[in-house]
């Protein structure tokens, strides 16, 4: 009984214990959340704090990616926008192409054609040479419209073959193999066989004939050609200016590029080219009659439109670019084209260009600034106005001065031309306006008297086209007005075509701004 009592009073002992160790610990733990536990004033004050900092760093966080999208956004424009140069090349291979369409034999979509036949023989060529295969392609197009057997003229000793070299060229440059008394021998029967539609005999005498003469064999020319372009690049530093020597002459652009940086002729054109950063962008665009005038000097005597060479291959380019990918709107282009002597249709088809229909329509136009009127004074536009322009007005029951307006840009590009004209000629006498904007009203009735008129669509009535008198106060004049407007083509702005009495000017919609951004680079 007594050892029974004595167990229990033990484990209530042990019980109590527990519990007081368990008082302890509590106790203690109260104590020191009393001893760290701030004040009820400073506890308030702590979410406003956090609430702060974490303002702030929302604003941060908010503010690093703005930052960072406008640098994505800067980037992606920077990768879309293309450099000066760039710019200037597609311009002028888009201004300058109205040529390609309008003599390329059997029309456009047929050399294009014709061309791409030796698309595997160029490819094979231009690989490991650093010359790309659409240039090469770009330039049989332009030399012989695809057709392997092309002469310039009667002779063999002229330009031949599917790249059009000299026979002086390819026999002396180039190493081809040219036996020139038998070529012209074959060349003789073969056109006396096709004549007589003998064309089989015809045939094996031109297989003959690119056995002793390699211009009219299509690899061998194409070969020669690659080597003619990566001997000029070791002369002159660049592609562009290798591809624009294959027409001008090695020679004579190394000339016109020691006269634009006013070196000796004997100086290192490479150094020239790689110290001055030269492409053929450059030294086409800033060469004029004042300014490297000795280089433009240089430029202009060359004869067959060569210092345009460069720019038409690069409207070759584009068009085999378009007969591959997107044929239909090539020939949608070669319709536009083949519509004038000029590519003003291009710029402004008839089908998307808003014309004006009545007289009230250019009053309303003239009233909402879609049309400005011309300076009334030449003093310092150096640009007058022809007492004739709008006399069929009053058969219209209207005033003259109704037709007497351009849109703005036109008559921005207007305004250069008067100006920049003066500055080169230095002639007070002021450049006539015979016309302006028309209506259709006025357009059918001018086509009664004018011949010149155009018989369909005429971009004088949308008012981005004005015609000027070929009347000047000297030869200087003259040739100054043909600089600014080839120049003014070359830069996709404009295109024009001479008739007898007049020069008719077609103006691109953005052509106001891109001369204010050229003038602005200038």
């Amino acid at each position: 009984m007594a050892s029974a009592l004595l167990a229990r009073w033990q484990e209530d002992l042990r019980a109590l214990g527990y519990w007081a160790a368990a008082a302890a610990v509590a106790l203690s733990a109260a104590s020191a959340y009393a001893l760290v536990r701030p004040p009820s004033g400073a506890r308030a004050a702590a979410p406003a704090h956090h609430h702060k900092t974490v303002k702030r760093h929302r604003q941060h966080v908010r503010r690093v990616h703005r930052k960072k999208r406008i640098r994505v956004r800067r980037a992606r424009r920077r990768a879309v926008r293309p450099s000066a140069t760039v710019q200037l090349q597609r311009d002028a291979a888009t201004g300058l192409a109205h040529v390609l369409f309008s003599r390329s034999p059997g029309g456009i979509t047929a050399t294009a054609e014709r061309v791409t036949r030796y698309r595997r023989l160029i490819d094979a060529q231009a690989r490991g040479s650093d010359f790309g295969a659409n240039t090469l392609e770009g330039i049989v197009f332009l030399e012989s419209a695809g057709y392997s057997d092309a002469i310039a003229g009667s002779d063999p000793v002229a330009a031949s073959g599917l790249t059009q070299i000299v026979a002086q060229t390819g026999a002396g440059f180039l190493h081809m193999r040219v036996d020139l008394r038998r070529s012209r021998k074959l060349t003789f029967r073969i056109r006396r066989l096709e004549a007589r539609g003998k064309l089989r005999r015809a045939e094996r005498l031109a297989a003959v004939r690119r056995q002793v003469d390699q211009r009219f064999d299509p690899a061998d020319a194409l070969a020669a050609t690659v080597r003619y372009l990566t001997i000029a690049r070791g002369y002159l530093g660049r592609d562009d200016l290798a591809v624009a020597s294959y027409h001008m002459g090695i020679g004579n652009l190394q000339g016109v590029i020691a006269r634009w940086a006013g070196a000796p002729l004997d100086a290192s054109t490479t150094r020239l080219v790689r110290a001055e950063r030269i492409s053929y962008a450059k030294l086409f665009f800033t060469s004029a009659p004042d300014r490297h005038a000795r280089a433009w000097a240089r430029l202009n005597a060359l004869a067959d439109d060569t210092r345009n060479y460069y720019w038409k291959v690069l409207a070759a380019e584009r068009i085999m670019w378009l007969y591959r990918h997107d044929p239909s709107a090539l020939e949608s282009e070669a319709w536009l084209q083949d519509q004038k002597n000029s590519a003003e249709e291009v710029m402004h088809p008839r089908t998307h260009t808003l014309r004006f229909v009545r007289p009230k329509d250019i009053a309303r136009a003239e009233r909402r600034h879609t049309l400005v009127p011309l300076p009334s004074s030449s003093r310092k536009t150096y640009i007058a106005v022809s007492p004739f322009l709008g006399q069929m007005a009053h058969r219209l029951h209207h005033r003259r001065s109704l037709y007497r307006a351009l849109r703005p840009g036109t008559l921005d590009v207007l305004l250069y031309i008067g100006e920049r004209v003066h500055e080169l000629s230095s002639s007070k006498r002021p450049l006539l306006v015979t016309s302006a904007v028309r209506d259709l009203h006025y357009q059918r009735l001018l086509k009664r008297v004018n011949e010149n008129a155009a018989r369909g669509y005429s971009v004088h009535t949308t008012g981005y086209a004005f015609d000027l008198a070929r009347s000047y106060s000297s030869r200087r004049q003259a040739a100054a007005l043909q600089f600014v407007l080839d120049r003014l083509e070359a830069l996709n702005l404009i295109a024009y075509i001479k008739e007898p009495e007049a020069i008719h000017v077609a103006v691109a919609s953005h052509a106001g701004r891109r001369l204010r951004a050229l003038r602005a680079d200038a």
